[in-house]
């Protein structure tokens, strides 16, 4: 997200005339309040229907083609991923009317931000409402607590996890609104997802080991490696990871949504084709345990984007980013696929790279790292920050922002492409 802090609000004093008439002093009453509907009580810009229309279309046909024609997935299983899909279908129209109803509130609250990548022209004027994944997030979790009501019985094996997962999500949420409103450093923000995890690391109680790859077995001795408390801290590290890497890929309109949304997709493609390849019904719930969470996800980043695409009428904030990585990584644990997840998470794992000089304190860190924007052109221009913004700008050219996230989202839908290249070809071999 491209953009600029508001100030802290400023007490506006209106000057007081001086009347003297019989050597008495009088002030002139105060100027009327403005009328409703002005300043911060303005409509923002309208959606790009059309735009999220098509993308859904392109992202989600395939998935549904796997799931409904060509895979036998028993009935059992269809079943409440269906319901699920009814409840994210609603989801996604209930965020698309809330955002608008929040962005007055939060800009009453003078939470909002200047679009940096905009600056020196019209629109880097105008005030854009700020941290509004909470919308997102609030409907996110709605939905899900509504389904635990539909599907899970009270005595499930799986209801720990479910609930040890919305904790998780929910704690960071919560702090990732913190970060919005009080605005914490790099070096706190590295460490709030930490404590979010928790929850999930304290319920867990799936298995701890690893399948070693077949190349490797003779010199290891053994197929299956138990790592016991070390998978723990792995697990950790990994939702420290997610959580993160998609806060630090951002910078320009419509890109922390939008590589959410092709991801989500990407998982959602990922489970149903392991569900319709397995015959393990354990193996099946926890793909399915996945489905739950990530079509809502998936849902609600939708409609989050049609308001946060170019031109973005909403900043999505920390709040947004923070709550989208931790739920995908908290399918990729409780699913049991945090391998396919991590290269799923290719463009991610680029741009941390390049970012390490910076996040640790090695080259100095900027609090934007954002490339440089020329209004004269409209076009933007790769700074030496390490960012895979950056990077693209500085390699490829200088481009348009609309441009820009575009090739990016390409990449992003690329790394998920090499994925499932890499394990139609690894089959039988690696594992």
């Amino acid at each position: 997200m491209a953009r600029k802090r508001a100030s802290e609000p400023t007490k506006i004093t209106t000057k007081e005339a001086i009347v003297t008439s019989d050597k008495e002093t009088k002030p002139l009453p105060p100027p009327p309040p403005p009328p409703r509907g002005t300043s911060n009580d303005q409509p923002i810009a309208p959606p790009k229907k059309g735009f999220i229309f098509k993308l859904s279309l392109l992202l989600i046909a395939p998935y549904f083609y796997l799931l409904l024609f060509h895979y036998q997935i028993q009935h059992d299983l269809i079943k409440p991923i269906l319901i699920n899909a009814g409840l994210s279908l609603a989801g996604f129209f209930l965020t698309f009317k809330m955002i608008p109803v929040a962005s007055k509130y939060v800009l009453r609250r003078n939470l909002f931000g200047y679009d940096i990548n905009k600056k020196g022209t019209p629109q880097g004027t105008v005030k854009v409402p700020e941290s509004l994944g909470i919308v997102v997030a609030v409907v996110f979790m709605v939905l899900t607590i509504v389904f635990q009501f539909l599907n899970f019985a009270p005595d499930s094996n799986w209801l720990v996890e479910y609930n040890a997962a919305l904790a998780s999500i929910c704690f960071m949420t919560l702090l990732g609104f913190i970060d919005d409103v009080l605005d914490v450093p790099w070096r706190v923000k590295l460490l709030l997802p930490s404590i979010a995890a928790l929850p999930l690391l304290m319920a867990y109680a799936g298995h701890t080991t690893i399948i070693i790859p077949k190349p490797l077995v003779p010199y290891i001795g053994l197929k299956v490696l138990d790592l016991g408390f070390i998978y723990k801290i792995y697990m950790w590290f990994l939702a420290i990871f997610c959580t993160n890497c998609i806060n630090i890929h951002a910078g320009i309109n419509g890109l922390e949504a939008g590589q959410t949304v092709v991801i989500a997709s990407a998982i959602l493609i990922h489970n149903v084709m392991q569900i319709g390849a397995s015959a393990d019904p354990e193996y099946q719930q926890a793909h399915a345990f996945s489905v739950y969470l990530v079509q809502p996800l998936l849902a609600t980043s939708l409609a989050l984007l049609s308001y946060n695409w170019y031109p973005s009428s909403v900043f999505v904030g920390d709040t947004y980013t923070y709550f989208a990585g931790m739920t995908m990584a908290v399918v990729g644990i409780l699913g049991h696929f945090s391998e396919t997840l991590l290269i799923f998470f290719l463009a991610q794992v680029l741009n941390f790279l390049l970012s390490v000089p910076q996040l640790f304190g090695f080259k100095h860190c900027p609090r934007h790292r954002l490339p440089r924007f020329d209004p004269q052109t409209g076009l933007l221009t790769g700074t030496n920050d390490g960012t895979l913004v950056n990077f693209y700008l500085r390699m490829l050219g200088r481009k348009t922002e609309n441009s820009l996230c575009v090739h990016l989202l390409l990449v992003q839908a690329l790394g998920c492409c090499i994925c499932f290249g890499l394990r139609y070809l690894l089959t039988g071999w690696y594992k």
